[in-house]
């Protein structure tokens, strides 16, 4: 041990600068629902979403080759007998809106834009020190004062289901 005894010794654990961890979840939260309203819109059109994304396949001869894959987005909205229903998704796990509740029930397709936005501005405002998991008190909020500024509909009251 003579040889590192010349040497300065530390315990060091590598991180990434700048990456911090409640920024990326809400970052990638807003560019999920950024998606989302693009799913809205091609749904209002009767179409479905996709988008290319690169990947590998094999050819004729077994070389592995770079091509492109076409990935359809899964909705976070969908049809139900009270209405039409929408989730705050985080990758495939539903988020919880309060306590008991995890979606918002609206009456036609085209009040569905109007949660999106209020779901992106609640994630955009989310207070540093609670977690994405949790949103319940920042989706609330927003949700009555979102009201009270544009004078929503009555049917965009957000009822909580």
């Amino acid at each position: 041990m003579a040889p590192l005894s010349k040497l300065t010794l530390t315990s060091y654990r590598r991180t990434q600068p700048n990456r911090d961890p409640i920024e990326e979840r809400r970052s990638k939260t807003l560019a999920a629902l950024a998606q989302q309203k693009l799913v809205l819109e091609a749904a209002l059109k009767g179409q479905e979403h996709t988008f290319t994304k690169p990947g590998w396949a094999r050819d004729a001869n077994g070389n592995r080759q770079r091509v492109e894959k076409i990935h359809a987005v899964r909705p976070w909205f969908f049809q139900d007998a009270q209405g039409w229903v929408v989730q705050l998704k985080y990758g495939a796990r539903v988020v919880p809106l309060d306590a008991d509740n995890n979606a918002i029930i609206v009456q036609s397709l085209e009040d569905v834009s109007p949660v999106l936005e209020i779901f992106a501005k609640a994630a955009s405002h989310a207070n540093r020190t609670h977690r994405l998991s949790q949103p319940s008190i920042s989706v609330k909020k927003i949700c009555y004062i979102s009201q009270q500024e544009r004078h929503l509909p009555p049917t965009l009251d957000a009822k909580i289901h």
